[in-house]
């Protein structure tokens, strides 16, 4: 496996991950918030992927992981070797990103609606057990078309989990929208809210490094609309 690469390797990278081109717009949306967690945020290290005080991400926007698996290569937990076989029978890199297949992965994931409830329990477990670490959550704006969210969401904000973050990337493919934008559907059950730029990196690390004290936080990344031409 060779050494970690930087952010401009990573086209480079996903363009060798082919067969799942319809799910390009999903893929290239999460690009930068995914560079930006691992390159600056979170604590997690390659070399001990198991390690019990590591932060979490989970990706619950698990269609189109090209972008998640091109990060976690040039972050060093997968062999790029292995994106010439992508999605074929005996690869360990699918069209939906499993945890027990690829190094770095938390979920198995690609139903959505599932990823920010499964946030909320770790966060929690992670409290319990008197760990620091981070639990962080990747999720799309359509996500919250699905009435589960809105449970998870209400319990987080109510039980103060200041260990759990939410990273909505926005890139106006909800069916139906929320009044007053996606960051009001989270502050108005108690959590801290940021809206972003979710192409601009200094700007994401500002508002995942936002102080939240007993408070979950909810960075909304907003990107170019889906379908438009980046």
């Amino acid at each position: 496996m060779r050494s970690p690469t930087g952010y401009t390797d990573l086209p480079g990278l996903m363009t060798r991950l082919t067969g799942d081109e319809k799910h390009e717009a999903a893929a290239t949306s999460t690009l930068d918030v995914l560079w930006v967690l691992y390159d600056r945020i979170l604590r997690v290290d390659p070399q001990h992927p198991d390690d019990p005080d590591r932060d979490r991400l989970l990706i619950s926007k698990g269609h189109g992981p090209m972008a998640l698996y091109a990060v976690l290569a040039a972050r060093g937990f997968l062999d790029p070797a292995t994106f010439d076989r992508f999605a074929a029978f005996d690869s360990n890199l699918g069209h939906h990103p499993d945890r027990t297949l690829v190094s770095g992965v938390e979920i198995s994931s690609g139903s959505l609606g599932h990823g920010l409830g499964l946030a909320v329990g770790t966060a929690l477990g992670l409290r319990l057990a008197g760990r620091d670490a981070r639990t962080v959550v990747l999720l799309g704006d359509a996500e919250f078309d699905e009435g589960s969210n809105a449970e998870a969401v209400q319990y987080a904000g109510r039980a103060g989990l200041a260990g759990l973050t939410a990273v909505v990337v926005d890139n106006s493919s909800a069916s139906h929208g929320w009044p007053g934008g996606i960051a009001a559907r989270f502050a108005v059950e108690g959590w801290a809210t940021v809206d972003a730029d979710g192409r601009d990196h200094d700007a994401l690390e500002r508002a995942f490094r936002t102080d939240h004290a007993d408070r979950p936080l909810a960075v909304v990344a907003h990107v170019e609309p889906k379908g438009s031409v980046r």
